[in-house]
């Protein structure tokens, strides 16, 4: 058995150091500073710190301020959240060669998201991620290899 972090409830941690696409490094590399797993930020600021790290090319970092939304999200947005996190996951799993599991999670990402294209909340673009993940989704199956990745627009600007 190998010793673990552990947080006060015993829950094992991975102190491991990251790179800009979440991958783990080895124990002595220095990685990127991670996103504390604590980290529970109101909508706007949510959205904000996700574009301002998809703008770095941060996409698994982005994915996790989103998730960490949707933990407090009202009921009637999880959906909404979840389906922003998987976007940014679906892209994070492009950038590291991974287009099964990036069009998995852009398809799953764009269907939850979808439902709130009419009225769409804290002025998100919803149409046009939907159109930039359909997109990215139809390139993925034609293209080989892959263009540059584009960065999504989380708000309507």
């Amino acid at each position: 058995m190998t010793d673990r972090d552990r947080d006060g409830t015993g829950k094992p941690l991975n102190a491991r150091p990251r790179d800009e696409l979440g991958r783990p490094l080895p124990h002595d590399a220095e990685g990127v500073p991670r996103i504390p797993d604590d980290l529970r930020l109101p909508p706007d600021e949510a959205i904000t710190e996700a574009q301002r790290l998809l703008d770095h090319g941060m996409p698994f970092h982005a994915h996790e301020v989103l998730e960490g939304t949707w933990k407090i999200a009202p009921e009637d947005e999880r959906e909404l959240w979840q389906g922003l996190a998987q976007l940014a996951v679906g892209l994070t799993h492009l950038m590291r060669g991974n287009k099964t599991g990036a069009r998995s999670l852009l398809r799953q990402g764009h269907d939850r998201i979808r439902h709130y294209e009419v009225e769409a909340p804290h002025g998100l673009d919803i149409a046009g991620l939907l159109t930039w993940s359909e997109h990215l989704t139809d390139e993925i199956d034609r293209v080989d290899p892959l263009p540059a990745t584009p960065v999504p627009r989380l708000r309507i600007p």
